[in-house]
């Protein structure tokens, strides 16, 4: 169930007075809420559920067992074993078919046809933000940041719907403290909540769709019909059109969190203003980068094996978060990319900030950072480069119009302009008296519903991952 769609229209606000209902009755408003949230998973495929309810018991199981023992090698080995069973469910579901096609390939160049059987495997939606979830679960319980919950708020955490399909990465910490005592309706950020809706439909469905149909999703499907111009405009819209989207996404997840009377971690914070790729990754998802740096980049080790096992382990931890967006080259070289971007910064530490101007450091790693989205974009390294030879084709400008520039030069520009007063404008909508943000909402919902196509909203980019 996409959020800016008539059937959530219908589905939210009777979730939202039931469990403003229940809210003082935990032991109503608790089943109602994994309910509704199975409800919402079931729209895109029932069978998913079981995959969800089976990932919630046995990681609940293996809280259990860490907890009850006192044996600390017990506890690594449980611990091992469900993050393992996390990863084995991922690998299956979302990257089976992608590593048993290049095997297959490898051995038909060596003349060994032992073909494995290549098996049409349904991805469900958000299976790599609830695995992870799953894994933050197990592992602050194992390492003490968390303490176990009972199956009923382990399921209300793996599935709780704002946060289900496509983050943000809450950790347990984060949530499941939030459920020990019962959500006061009277002290919800309605305004908080609502204008965060409002921000985000407009990001998703009147700039990132914009620009998606108008630029990206011609130039990226068949880049042989444009030139350098189109090609230009058409990575920078991308750029513009994946934050929308993905951003748009976790404004309209913490939004309807708030209403619910939840509190998520924020998300993105002005990535566009990176002067570099560490500061970059400081700021965009910010939730997986910091589940990469927590349970990934640190248990390899960090910084704490001199320069070269610093350099591996930022590498691996790159190279894995791009496969972790998808089965594909693409992905991988995307995330390695990025990698070398981390490894080269650090190599050359502090210089950069001392003979550099923040100007010029801002610039670099914006266009770096862009070229990295047309990586990301293309489909396979065949478009890749194509796309890239496209960059060099001097000839005439067919897309460049108005409404494209215009949305590109806000997207990137309001990131770039001095925080505060952004902030300060923000803060002053969200006060706002909630029944005004409703009717600002309701008419944010006719002005964006007017921008959508005949064929509907697509889904968020991030919903495949």
């Amino acid at each position: 169930m996409l959020f800016p769609t008539i059937e959530f229209a219908i589905f939210f606000p009777i979730v939202l007075v039931l469990s403003w209902a229940l809210m003082s009755r935990q032991p109503l408003w608790k089943p109602f809420i994994v309910v509704a949230s199975y409800v919402f998973y079931a729209a895109a495929d029932p069978l998913f559920c079981l995959l969800l309810g089976g990932i919630t018991v046995g990681n609940q199981l293996a809280v259990w067992l860490i907890h009850r023992s006192d044996d600390e090698r017990r506890r690594k080995w449980i611990t091992g074993i469900a993050v393992a069973g996390d990863l084995l469910t991922l690998g299956v579901f979302k990257y089976y078919g992608f590593f048993v096609t290049d095997v297959d390939e490898v051995l038909d160049a060596v003349s060994l046809g032992l073909p494995f059987p290549l098996l049409t495997i349904a991805l469900p939606i958000g299976i790599s933000f609830f695995t992870f979830q799953a894994i933050t679960y197990v592992v602050d319980v194992k390492r003490g940041d968390a303490e176990p919950a009972s199956l009923i708020d382990a399921a209300i955490y793996l599935s709780f719907f704002p946060h289900l399909v496509a983050g943000p990465i809450v950790r347990a910490s984060e949530f499941l403290p939030q459920l020990q005592a019962p959500r006061d309706p009277n002290r919800v950020a309605v305004g908080a909540g609502l204008a965060l809706v409002a921000l985000g439909l407009i990001k998703k469905v009147a700039i990132a769709d914009t620009l998606a149909r108008e630029v990206v999703d011609p130039v990226f499907g068949v880049p042989e019909a444009y030139f350098t111009p189109d090609a230009i405009l058409a990575a920078y819209a991308y750029a513009a059109q994946i934050y929308c989207d993905f951003s748009g996404y976790t404004d309209i997840a913490i939004g309807l969190a708030l209403l619910l009377g939840f509190v998520f971690p924020q998300n993105f914070n002005s990535p566009y203003r990176a002067t570099g790729f560490r500061d970059f990754w400081r700021r965009w998802h910010m939730t997986l980068s910091r589940f990469l740096r927590d349970y990934l980049y640190i248990p390899l080790g960090g910084s704490r094996g001199g320069r070269l096992f610093t350099y591996r382990n930022l590498l691996i931890t790159m190279v894995l978060g791009g496969l972790w967006h998808g089965a594909a080259w693409t992905f991988v070289l995307w995330g390695a990319f990025h990698g070398v971007g981390l490894v080269s910064e650090h190599a050359l530490g502090g210089r950069i900030g001392r003979q550099t101007p923040a100007w010029l450091r801002w610039f670099a790693t914006f266009n770096l950072v862009c070229f990295g989205w047309i990586l990301f974009r293309s489909q396979d390294l065949d478009l890749f480069g194509t796309f890239l030879g496209r960059l060099v084709d001097p000839g005439p400008a067919t897309l460049w119009t108005v409404p494209v520039l215009l949305a590109i030069l806000v997207v990137i520009g309001m990131q770039v302009l001095p925080p505060r007063p952004v902030e300060r404008l923000q803060l002053r909508i969200e006060r706002l008296r909630p029944a005004l943000l409703a009717v600002a909402l309701a008419f944010v919902i006719l002005l964006v519903g007017a921008t959508v196509p005949s064929q509907g909203v697509p889904p968020f980019i991030y919903f495949q991952f």
